[in-house]
């Protein structure tokens, strides 16, 4: 289906059909591509061909790096298609503090990006595994966490719990978003909350961690999985690497803040390619199933 994308524009966009409220409509997804047809690989220097990378689920085909993914391609390649039901698409923010231009940024991304926050949550299954899930989208000020964002995700956690299924959120941010003020870090006890309730019922929460997981979404939700995972050379952490070592007065490892930096020191429990990552959650959510 990849070849029918066409790659003469800037992004190279592509149809793909969800279930929408009971109903199939088509999505137009912009993917993480710079040039109108060649791409330079940031970390081996290969200059790719754009389809290439879309047909390789986002990344490199000589050194495997992982671009930037959106939500909606995220949940195709991910999810068992006709199984998905998107929540809560119609909850807009307010301009809370009167932020000069927010409502008219709000306005542009929506209607450039398809999506109407920086999280899209649902229900669906993987491997045939039911489960409801959120996955942050980078592209809406980059998946920076207002109020909508805390209330969908806090809604999609509450209806997992009420018919006792397991919740995947994936999660891409640079943190809290500065826009919405106190409102906004208010997210990260709602979000905590309705997972602590999740859990007391038993019930499974495994955390994806994408690049980058940064800020208030780093100390809160995303770092509450029973099950953490990360994609490979994941920037995860809470504050930037310079003011840790503004304040710390010392000099940081070269992979501080990664994931393979986490991984050794805990703080994720395991790391794994795009490639493989729908096969291991189904696997993941299978094991549960016949613990519980």
């Amino acid at each position: 289906m990849w070849r029918d994308i066409f790659v003469k524009r800037k992004y190279a966009t592509v149809n793909i059909t969800h279930k929408v409220e009971g109903n199939y409509e088509t999505n137009n997804i912009e993917d993480n591509i710079d040039e109108d047809m060649f791409t330079k690989c940031p970390n081996c220097g290969e200059v790719l061909i754009n389809i290439d990378i879309i047909e390789n689920l986002n990344m490199c085909n000589k050194c495997g790096h992982h671009f930037r993914i959106d939500s909606l391609r995220r949940i195709d390649i991910t999810f068992d298609r006709e199984s998905i039901e998107f929540f809560d698409d119609s909850i807009t923010s307010t301009n809370p503090l009167d932020y000069p231009g927010y409502v008219e940024k709000l306005i542009e991304l929506k209607e450039k990006l398809g999506i109407s926050e920086a999280v899209v949550t649902g229900m669906g299954s993987i491997a045939g595994k039911s489960l409801c899930f959120g996955v942050m989208d980078w592209r809406f000020i980059m998946g920076s966490m207002g109020s909508v964002v805390g209330e969908k995700l806090s809604r999609m956690i509450e209806k997992s719990t009420t018919l006792k299924l397991p919740v995947i959120i994936f999660s891409v941010s640079g943190g809290a978003r500065m826009q919405e003020g106190m409102i906004s870090l208010s997210q990260m006890a709602k979000v905590s909350a309705a997972l602590k309730r999740h859990s007391n019922e038993g019930l499974l929460y495994i955390s994806v961690l994408t690049d980058p997981t940064t800020g208030g979404v780093t100390a809160s939700f995303a770092s509450l999985g029973d099950i953490i995972i990360a994609e490979p050379n994941a920037t995860i952490g809470f504050a930037g690497k310079r003011v840790i070592e503004q304040t710390l007065k010392q000099k940081l490892p070269k992979d501080f803040q990664s994931s393979e930096f986490m991984l050794e020191h805990g703080f994720v429990d395991m790391i794994i390619n795009r490639k493989d990552m729908k096969k291991t959650l189904g696997h993941l959510l299978s094991i549960h199933g016949e613990v519980v």
